[in-house]
């Protein structure tokens, strides 16, 4: 019912035959709605958000967007129905005839007056000053004032980015309209516009400038040095830095009483060209290196091939990777690049998220007709710009279904294969994989092991010493060079020769001594080379001896003669410590746009830093890092805690939530926060935990721990819980041993619980029933559901110990239990248990429907692990009665489960349950595929345990 309305409307708004009642819409400062000079009020905040998000959009938003927007996390037939209910709360507020739905679309009809329209019609380019006076009176406050959705983060990031974008107009508007002011004479009002445009930003030094040339062309010189005073207090307070010379030298002309409107214009100190940015040295030594991988790409059809590029750090494995991208560019190939960062190792699929942009700004036509609405959907998880490429996309994958991991990457796979496709074989280059995180080792490992049919040279380049003999990659590198399917090409350092002629191809009258000075202090290394090289070419040549190993005068010699403002990024630039935007570098910096882009331009003038042509925003990146390094270094410690702290306040304005929590923690942390750097390092831990990518999940929340998270209980107990997924079970018994230490008395029961649960995965029957015995001392009255839950795993693990009557006994308790306390999972549990019993003592009738009972209440909960353990539990009833087709079903469900859970140790078991089906059924090699995965994971289990604990190996049903 909700498109009828189109039949009463146009595309004007208006009703045939009537006009619609006027509808004003403010957004500037607290939201107000007002319909017929009458104000608006709505049921629910989400109206007020739709309403705001559609004014602004001025466009038809689909249904699937708006739910992911205002109602993210929701399944998908949830959220539809809020938004109906949103849809029809609004219609009821605003009038029916201002909401339009075609087709899956939601739209607000033409005509609407919204105030942030009017401000920015107003105050476009060719605005005249009244214009401006106009729209900067507009601005009443910033978009949405006061307004948020907390469980809305996505409609936050968006308020956030939208009001920012409206400030930076309001200033641009501001400037322009201080300028006229300031042209016609009306000092007046171009102050009071000049000092509003400086609360915008107290940092923005332009702003400061013109305020102290209005103030001293009004002939209030007092005022114009207090004014220059507030400038250098609030730069050095905020920034740590003083005022650029153009500032400082425009406060000598007014201590001189020497300023005038001529004189302000000549302000600026004179331009100063910037040193030449060095050029790409040629490529020397390496042509048997290019010419393998060259040709490792050419044979990558119609089935990819491996290629890896390794050696010490500055041994130019990035300078050839370009010279392979060039190639494979040039023969008309698509080339996906990505790099890892050191100091990104915590950020789950970093470089692949960064792959998967390169791959939508490559090909956006191929991915929308060639990967399947499924694996798009899937890929939207990590790169959520994936899904505006087709309106028909299902929901993706849930993350604790089954197989989700597994789907995960063939999404990835699948979108990387599509990008690359085309009559030449594309090439997806990974650089600096000894850095990545262990998800990004995961989707490359996935992607190696699965390249038949995807005609691309996967590349990656690594220092050796960063991956280790036994590393997954050198060891997947390993099988498919003895398949003939991977290059392995080692860089070496440069001999005295190669040396020679990088030196004469710069520098062509130089002399054989000079020749021999760079090859002694670079020591063939093709990084120090080119600095050396730089260095000459700047003139800056040292003296005989005088050069470190590490080349740091020669860098030093490079940052000379930078301008403040270049100099002040490039400090910032280090601070974030890995390849840069505008915007981020801009915010944290305290800069302006323009003071910002006039920096970037010099530092790019210098080769100091490069443009990254590929990036969808503006980027940039150290030419290199040890350069980044040495600007770290120099740094002061106060500045660089102040630093740091504005690089976590940007990143996290830029991207709220989990996305971004990561990299905040680390600059929390180093700005000395160790309470913030705690919580984000939480919320990294979760949302790792929530991508499956439980390694980097662990890692973050020891660091919170590390750093005095205050809920320590809590905080040991999550960390048991996934050392218990992954089979480190000597780790989750410390962590929740520790938990229980810290724990209130109303959550001791439940650690109990859980310590007697990682007993009994490890075979230790005894300390298993000891601790189930103290959970339930512990528990005290109530809870009867918890206490079942109790109940029911000391029963089982009195059943694994051979005490079959004692665990009927228990079992019927459970049930008991569960039932007087209306717990469904506890009936599940229980149903599951007495299901097992039946089945162990041959009543595979009744067995089978205790855990369809099960199976149906697990469905019904959500609950994954109860539904593996109902699924495991009937596939070995199935084969008991000889229905080996139906048992492989069912345990093949029930593997997909644990899988998607990460849980290794019931994962190794119904593989090795897998291995005995096929046996059974006469398919050796099947049986032996299963069978090796299942001792590989057993292997992982438990760590040395293993050895002493044989029970680990002997899971078969829980």
């Amino acid at each position: 019912m909700e498109s009828c309305g189109e039949l009463r409307r146009g595309a004007s708004g208006k009703r045939y035959g009537g006009a619609v009642a006027p509808l004003e819409i403010s957004l500037l400062g607290p939201p107000r709605v007002r319909r017929d000079g009458e104000q608006v009020g709505f049921d629910t905040r989400k109206a007020t958000a739709l309403l705001a998000h559609l004014a602004l959009e001025e466009r038809a938003r689909s249904r699937e967007a708006l739910c992911e927007l205002l109602w993210p996390g929701q399944d998908p037939e949830h959220a539809r129905g809020a938004l109906r209910r949103t849809l029809s709360a609004l219609r009821k507020s605003v009038g029916e005839e201002w909401v339009e739905t075609p087709g899956d679309s939601v739209a607000l009809a033409e005509g609407p007056d919204v105030d942030v329209r009017r401000f920015r019609a107003l105050a476009g380019e060719q605005a005249s000053p009244e214009e401006l006076a106009q729209a900067v009176e507009l601005f009443r406050g910033d978009l949405l004032e006061g307004f948020s959705l907390r469980d809305s983060p996505e409609f936050d990031a968006w308020q956030v980015y939208e009001a920012d974008t409206l400030r930076r107009e309001l200033g641009s508007a501001l400037g322009r309209l201080v300028a006229a002011l300031s042209g016609r004479g009306d000092y007046t009002r171009a102050i009071a516009q000049a000092r509003r445009w400086l609360e915008l930003d107290p940092l923005h030094e332009p702003a400061h400038r013109e305020l102290i040339v209005l103030y001293a062309l009004s002939g209030d010189r007092a005022a114009a040095l207090s004014q220059y005073r507030d400038c250098v207090r609030t730069l050095s307070q905020e920034l740590g830095v003083a005022p650029v010379e153009e500032t400082a030298a425009l406060f000598e002309q007014i201590s001189e009483g020497a300023v005038t409107p001529v004189l302000v214009e000549q302000v600026p100190a004179e331009p100063r060209a910037p040193a030449a940015a060095p050029s790409e040295l040629p490529l020397v030594g390496r042509a048997g290196e290019l010419s393998a991988l060259v040709e490792a790409h050419s044979a990558a059809v119609p089935d990819g091939r491996l290629a890896v590029i390794e050696g010490e750090a500055g041994i130019g494995k990035t300078r050839l990777a370009s010279e392979l991208r060039a190639a494979v560019t040039g023969g008309g190939g698509i080339v996906l690049a990505a790099r890892c960062h050191d100091d990104e190792a915590g950020l789950p699929y970093g470089p692949v998220v960064d792959l998967l942009g390169e791959a939508l700004r490559a090909a956006p036509g191929e991915l929308a007709a060639a990967v399947a609405p499924q694996r798009l959907a899937d890929a939207s998880l990590l790169l959520p710009e994936l899904g505006s490429l087709r309106d028909d996309l299902p929901p993706p994958v849930d993350l604790t279904g089954p197989g989700a991991q597994a789907r995960l990457l063939e999404s990835v796979a699948a979108v990387l294969g599509a990008a690359c496709g085309g009559e030449r074989p594309g090439l997806v280059f990974v650089d600096d994989v000894h850095a990545a995180d262990e998800a990004s080792l995961d989707a490359l490992a996935y992607l190696g092991r699965r390249l038949s049919g995807r005609p691309l040279l996967l590349a990656v380049g690594w220092r050796s010493e960063g991956v280790p003999p036994g590393h997954r990659l050198r060891r997947l590198a390993t099988e498919l060079s003895r398949a003939g399917a991977a290059t392995v090409v080692g860089l070496a350092r440069l001999p005295e020769s190669d040396v020679a002629e990088l030196v004469r191809a710069v520098q062509p009258d130089v002399t054989a001594d000079l020749e021999r000075r760079v090859y002694i202090e670079s020591e063939g290394l093709p990084l120090f080379v080119a600095e050396y090289l730089a260095a000459i070419g700047a003139g800056g040549e040292p003296a005989e001896g005088a050069l470190p190993r590490e080349m740091r005068g020669l860098l030093e010699t490079r940052l000379g003669g930078l301008g403040a403002m270049a100099r002040q990024l490039l400090e910032t630039a280090a601070v974030i410590g890995r390849s840069f935007g505008l915007d981020t570098v801009r915010a944290a910096s305290g800069r302006s746009d323009e003071e910002a882009v006039e920096g970037l331009d010099e530092l790019v003038g210098r080769g100091l830093v490069r443009e990254l042509s590929s990036a969808a925003e503006p980027g940039y990146d150290f030419t290199h890092d040890k350069l980044r390094a040495l600007v770290y270094d120099e740094i002061g410690l106060a500045r660089r805690r102040l630093l740091h702290r504005r690089v976590a306040d940007a990143l996290a304005r830029a991207a709220p939530g989990a996305e971004s929590a990561a990299l905040v923690a680390q600059h929390l942390r180093l700005a000395g926060d160790q309470a913030g750097a705690a919580e984000s390092h939480r919320q990294a831990g979760e949302h790792a935990a929530s991508l499956l990518a439980h390694a980097d999940a662990l890692e973050h929340l020891e660091a919170a721990l590390a750093l005095g998270y205050p809920d320590t209980a809590g905080l040991h107990e999550r960390i048991g819980d996934l050392r218990t997924l992954v089979g480190d079970y000597a780790g989750a018994l410390a962590s929740y041993e520790s938990a229980a230490a810290h724990a209130e008395a109303g959550d001791l029961s439940r650690v109990e619980h859980k310590l007697g649960g990682v007993h009994q995965r490890r075979g230790d029957w005894e300390r298993a029933e000891a601790r189930f015995a103290m959970a339930l001392e512990a528990l005290g009255e109530g809870d009867d559901g918890l206490r079942a839950r109790i109940v029911a795993d000391r029963s089982l693990t009195l059943h694994q110990a051979g005490d079959s009557g004692g665990a009927a006994a228990w079992a019927e308790q459970a049930r008991a239990l569960a039932e007087s306390a209306a717990d469904l999972r506890a009936q599940a549990q229980a149903h599951n248990l007495l299901g097992v019993l039946a089945s162990g003592s041959g009543d595979l009738d009744r067995a089978r429907a205790e855990l369809e009972r099960s199976l149906e209440l697990a469905s019904e909960l959500e609950d994954a692990a109860a539904r593996a353990a109902a699924l495991n539990n009937l596939a070995l009833a199935a084969r008991e009665a000889g229905e080996l087709d139906r048992s492989l079903e069912l345990t093949e469900q029930a593997l997909a489960l644990c899988a998607a859970q990460g849980d290794r140790h019931r994962e190794a078991a119904l593989e090795n349950n897998l291995a005995d089906l096929h046996h059974a059924a006469g398919r050796s090699e099947e049986s032996m595929e299963h069978l090796k995965r299942a001792v590989a994971i057993f292997s992982e289990v438990g760590a040395d345990e293993a050895t002493r604990l044989p029970e680990i190996w002997k899971l078969v049903s829980w």
